[in-house]
């Protein structure tokens, strides 16, 4: 009986121990309040933005490396420029979201999105290299261009092959 209260009492005062650390530590922020891009103003000067304007940066990037890359732009030469803008803010509200941001991604599901579109490999490859070439543009920290596509890559399994 006295080992079993030794190792309760053990595993109370490790508990208390680990949330302790766990306080001391706080809460880590997301990548969504880590994410900072660069604009580019007229005149050659920067400027640092973060956030929901950082996410619009790229996205407007992606998206116009995505039409002048004719591996992929045969699928969205057809879009109106209402369709772009909302295929433009779907993307940053889902990035938005996937980041932990204040968004929320009010589109349709991957797999619905892309029925019958029968996605390549190639197309997908060529799709993440305009994506990174966007990141890299607005000098996105590469730790966080690595988070957010390790957070956006899991999509493939719903997007190739539909």
């Amino acid at each position: 009986m006295k080992a079993r209260g030794a190792v309760f009492l053990g595993i109370v005062v490790l508990t208390g121990a680990l949330a302790g650390c766990a306080t001391m530590m706080g809460e880590q922020p997301t990548l969504y309040e880590r994410l900072a891009a660069r604009d580019f103003l007229p005149g050659g000067a920067e400027r640092t933005v973060a956030g929901r304007d950082a996410i619009a940066l790229v996205v407007d990037d992606f998206v116009a490396n995505v039409v002048a890359d004719n591996r992929i732009n045969t699928r969205f030469k057809a879009l109106k420029p209402a369709d772009v803008n909302k295929v433009k803010s779907n993307l940053s509200d889902q990035i938005c979201q996937a980041a932990g941001g204040p968004c929320s991604y009010m589109g349709r599901d991957m797999k619905t999105t892309h029925k019958g579109m029968k996605i390549s490999d190639a197309e997908w490859n060529a799709t993440v290299e305009a994506l990174v070439k966007a990141l890299a543009r607005r000098k996105v920290p590469e730790a966080e261009q690595k988070e957010l596509l390790g957070l956006l890559g899991p999509m493939k399994g719903e997007i190739v092959g539909q």
